[in-house]
Protein backbone atom coordinates (compact mmCIF):
# COMPACT_ATOMS: atom_id res chain seq x y z
CA UNK A 1 0.00 0.00 0.00
CA UNK A 2 1.24 3.48 -0.86
CA UNK A 3 1.08 5.59 2.31
CA UNK A 4 0.29 9.27 1.69
CA UNK A 5 2.70 11.78 3.18
CA UNK A 6 1.49 12.75 6.65
CA UNK A 7 3.10 15.51 8.71
CA UNK A 8 5.27 13.97 11.40
CA UNK A 9 4.84 15.23 14.94
CA UNK A 10 7.60 15.84 17.45
CA UNK A 11 6.66 12.72 19.36
CA UNK A 12 6.60 10.19 16.53
CA UNK A 13 7.09 7.26 18.90
CA UNK A 14 4.08 8.25 21.00
CA UNK A 15 0.89 6.29 20.34
CA UNK A 16 -1.25 9.35 21.06
CA UNK A 17 0.67 11.27 18.40
CA UNK A 18 0.10 8.49 15.83
CA UNK A 19 -3.61 8.56 16.63
CA UNK A 20 -3.81 12.33 16.21
CA UNK A 21 -1.92 12.32 12.93
CA UNK A 22 -3.95 9.47 11.49
CA UNK A 23 -7.18 11.11 12.58
CA UNK A 24 -6.21 14.39 10.91
CA UNK A 25 -5.21 12.56 7.73
CA UNK A 26 -8.57 10.79 7.56
CA UNK A 27 -10.58 13.91 8.32
CA UNK A 28 -8.75 16.09 5.79
CA UNK A 29 -8.98 13.45 3.06
CA UNK A 30 -5.29 12.49 2.90
CA UNK A 31 -6.56 8.96 3.47
CA UNK A 32 -9.74 8.82 1.34
CA UNK A 33 -12.73 6.59 2.00
CA UNK A 34 -12.06 2.84 1.77
CA UNK A 35 -8.26 3.28 1.94
CA UNK A 36 -6.63 0.20 3.52
CA UNK A 37 -4.78 0.80 6.79
CA UNK A 38 -2.29 -1.95 7.50
CA UNK A 39 -0.34 -2.00 10.74
CA UNK A 40 2.99 -2.85 9.08
CA UNK A 41 2.83 -0.06 6.51
CA UNK A 42 1.71 2.54 9.01
CA UNK A 43 4.32 1.46 11.56
CA UNK A 44 7.07 1.79 8.95
CA UNK A 45 5.77 5.17 7.84
CA UNK A 46 5.66 6.62 11.35
CA UNK A 47 8.86 4.81 12.43
CA UNK A 48 7.12 3.20 15.39
CA UNK A 49 6.29 -0.32 16.47
CA UNK A 50 2.96 -1.87 15.58
CA UNK A 51 1.67 -1.37 19.13
CA UNK A 52 0.93 2.40 18.94
CA UNK A 53 -0.49 1.91 15.44
CA UNK A 54 -2.79 -0.84 16.68
CA UNK A 55 -3.93 1.38 19.55
CA UNK A 56 -4.50 4.31 17.18
CA UNK A 57 -6.61 2.15 14.86
CA UNK A 58 -8.62 0.85 17.81
CA UNK A 59 -9.42 4.39 18.92
CA UNK A 60 -10.26 5.47 15.39
CA UNK A 61 -12.63 2.54 15.09
CA UNK A 62 -14.33 3.71 18.29
CA UNK A 63 -14.55 7.19 16.77
CA UNK A 64 -16.28 5.66 13.76
CA UNK A 65 -13.61 6.85 11.31
CA UNK A 66 -12.23 3.40 10.40
CA UNK A 67 -13.88 0.03 10.04
CA UNK A 68 -13.01 -3.60 9.51
CA UNK A 69 -13.26 -4.62 5.87
CA UNK A 70 -12.76 -7.90 4.07
CA UNK A 71 -8.99 -7.30 3.93
CA UNK A 72 -8.44 -5.65 7.30
CA UNK A 73 -8.84 -2.14 8.65
CA UNK A 74 -9.81 0.62 6.25
CA UNK A 75 -11.08 4.19 6.25
CA UNK A 76 -14.82 4.11 6.68
CA UNK A 77 -16.70 4.49 3.43
CA UNK A 78 -19.20 7.22 2.68
CA UNK A 79 -22.87 6.53 2.10
CA UNK A 80 -26.29 8.17 2.28
CA UNK A 81 -27.05 5.84 5.18
CA UNK A 82 -24.12 7.29 7.12
CA UNK A 83 -25.30 10.83 6.36
CA UNK A 84 -28.75 9.99 7.70
CA UNK A 85 -27.29 8.40 10.83
CA UNK A 86 -25.03 11.34 11.61
CA UNK A 87 -27.70 13.96 11.08
CA UNK A 88 -30.32 11.96 12.97
CA UNK A 89 -28.16 12.38 16.06
CA UNK A 90 -26.89 15.85 15.28
CA UNK A 91 -30.40 17.27 14.82
CA UNK A 92 -31.28 16.14 18.33
CA UNK A 93 -28.05 17.41 19.88
CA UNK A 94 -28.12 20.78 18.10
CA UNK A 95 -31.67 21.26 19.34
CA UNK A 96 -30.61 20.41 22.89
CA UNK A 97 -27.66 22.81 22.70
CA UNK A 98 -29.88 25.64 21.42
CA UNK A 99 -32.43 25.10 24.20
CA UNK A 100 -29.70 25.12 26.84
CA UNK A 101 -28.17 28.24 25.27
CA UNK A 102 -31.49 30.06 25.54
CA UNK A 103 -31.61 29.24 29.24
CA UNK A 104 -27.96 29.67 30.27
CA UNK A 105 -26.48 32.37 28.03
CA UNK A 106 -24.45 35.22 29.45
CA UNK A 107 -23.97 38.69 27.99
CA UNK A 108 -20.52 37.63 26.82
CA UNK A 109 -22.03 34.62 25.06
CA UNK A 110 -24.42 36.89 23.18
CA UNK A 111 -21.60 39.19 22.12
CA UNK A 112 -19.68 36.19 20.77
CA UNK A 113 -22.71 34.95 18.85
CA UNK A 114 -23.16 38.35 17.22
CA UNK A 115 -19.46 38.46 16.39
CA UNK A 116 -19.28 35.04 14.72
CA UNK A 117 -22.49 35.76 12.82
CA UNK A 118 -20.97 38.99 11.49
CA UNK A 119 -17.83 37.08 10.48
CA UNK A 120 -19.92 34.63 8.49
CA UNK A 121 -21.79 37.45 6.76
CA UNK A 122 -18.43 38.92 5.72
CA UNK A 123 -17.12 35.63 4.32
CA UNK A 124 -16.97 35.50 0.54
CA UNK A 125 -18.94 32.90 -1.37
CA UNK A 126 -15.85 32.59 -3.59
CA UNK A 127 -13.96 31.03 -0.67
CA UNK A 128 -15.93 27.91 0.40
CA UNK A 129 -13.32 26.84 2.96
CA UNK A 130 -13.42 30.19 4.76
CA UNK A 131 -17.22 30.13 4.58
CA UNK A 132 -17.32 26.63 6.06
CA UNK A 133 -14.97 27.66 8.85
CA UNK A 134 -17.10 30.70 9.67
CA UNK A 135 -20.16 28.46 9.81
CA UNK A 136 -18.32 26.03 12.08
CA UNK A 137 -17.35 28.87 14.42
CA UNK A 138 -20.99 29.94 14.64
CA UNK A 139 -22.12 26.47 15.65
CA UNK A 140 -19.26 26.14 18.12
CA UNK A 141 -20.36 29.42 19.71
CA UNK A 142 -23.90 28.07 20.13
CA UNK A 143 -22.52 24.85 21.64
CA UNK A 144 -20.36 26.84 24.05
CA UNK A 145 -23.35 28.97 25.03
CA UNK A 146 -25.13 25.80 26.17
CA UNK A 147 -22.54 25.52 28.96
CA UNK A 148 -22.77 21.74 28.67
CA UNK A 149 -19.35 20.17 28.12
CA UNK A 150 -20.80 16.76 27.25
CA UNK A 151 -22.95 18.22 24.48
CA UNK A 152 -19.97 20.10 23.10
CA UNK A 153 -17.82 16.96 23.08
CA UNK A 154 -20.48 14.86 21.32
CA UNK A 155 -21.18 17.52 18.71
CA UNK A 156 -17.48 17.96 18.03
CA UNK A 157 -17.10 14.22 17.44
CA UNK A 158 -20.07 14.18 15.08
CA UNK A 159 -18.65 17.10 13.12
CA UNK A 160 -15.44 15.13 12.53
CA UNK A 161 -17.47 12.55 10.62
CA UNK A 162 -19.03 15.20 8.39
CA UNK A 163 -15.70 16.77 7.51
CA UNK A 164 -14.97 13.62 5.48
CA UNK A 165 -17.64 14.92 3.10
CA UNK A 166 -15.36 17.59 1.78
CA UNK A 167 -17.67 20.17 0.21
CA UNK A 168 -19.68 22.41 2.52
CA UNK A 169 -23.46 22.37 2.12
CA UNK A 170 -23.33 26.16 1.96
CA UNK A 171 -22.34 25.92 -1.72
CA UNK A 172 -25.61 24.17 -2.54
CA UNK A 173 -28.04 26.54 -4.32
CA UNK A 174 -30.09 28.53 -1.82
CA UNK A 175 -28.52 26.93 1.24
CA UNK A 176 -26.30 29.87 2.27
CA UNK A 177 -29.18 32.33 2.21
CA UNK A 178 -31.35 29.96 4.25
CA UNK A 179 -28.54 29.27 6.74
CA UNK A 180 -27.84 32.97 7.34
CA UNK A 181 -31.56 33.63 7.95
CA UNK A 182 -31.80 30.66 10.34
CA UNK A 183 -28.68 31.73 12.23
CA UNK A 184 -30.15 35.20 12.71
CA UNK A 185 -33.44 33.74 13.95
CA UNK A 186 -31.60 31.38 16.29
CA UNK A 187 -29.64 34.23 17.87
CA UNK A 188 -32.87 36.16 18.40
CA UNK A 189 -34.52 33.18 20.10
CA UNK A 190 -31.52 32.62 22.36
CA UNK A 191 -31.43 36.31 23.34
CA UNK A 192 -35.14 36.17 24.12
CA UNK A 193 -34.64 33.11 26.30
CA UNK A 194 -37.20 31.20 24.21
CA UNK A 195 -35.85 27.67 24.60
CA UNK A 196 -38.61 25.95 22.59
CA UNK A 197 -38.27 28.27 19.62
CA UNK A 198 -34.47 28.07 19.74
CA UNK A 199 -34.63 24.29 19.74
CA UNK A 200 -37.05 24.16 16.80
CA UNK A 201 -34.98 26.58 14.75
CA UNK A 202 -31.77 24.60 15.39
CA UNK A 203 -33.47 21.32 14.48
CA UNK A 204 -35.01 22.74 11.30
CA UNK A 205 -31.67 24.28 10.40
CA UNK A 206 -29.86 20.94 10.64
CA UNK A 207 -32.67 19.18 8.78
CA UNK A 208 -32.11 21.58 5.90
CA UNK A 209 -28.36 20.89 6.04
CA UNK A 210 -29.05 17.14 5.97
CA UNK A 211 -31.29 17.44 2.93
CA UNK A 212 -28.68 19.51 1.09
CA UNK A 213 -25.94 17.02 2.01
CA UNK A 214 -27.97 14.09 0.71
CA UNK A 215 -28.73 15.91 -2.54
CA UNK A 216 -25.07 16.82 -3.02
CA UNK A 217 -24.05 13.21 -2.40
CA UNK A 218 -26.60 11.95 -4.94
CA UNK A 219 -25.49 14.45 -7.56
CA UNK A 220 -21.82 13.59 -7.04
CA UNK A 221 -22.55 9.86 -7.36
CA UNK A 222 -24.52 10.47 -10.56
CA UNK A 223 -21.47 12.05 -12.23
CA UNK A 224 -19.04 9.25 -11.31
Amino acid sequence: MQIPVVRQGREGADGVDVYQQLREAIVDGTFPADSPLTENSLAAHFSVSRTPVREALRRLEQDGLVERGARGMQVRGRSPEEILEIYEVRIVLEGAAARAAAERHTELDLLKLDQVHSTMLAASTDDPERLAMANRRFHEAVWATSHNATLVDLLDRLHAHLTRYRETTLVYPGRLEAAVKEHRELIAAIKAGDRDRAGRIAEDHMTGARNARLQMYAEAEATR
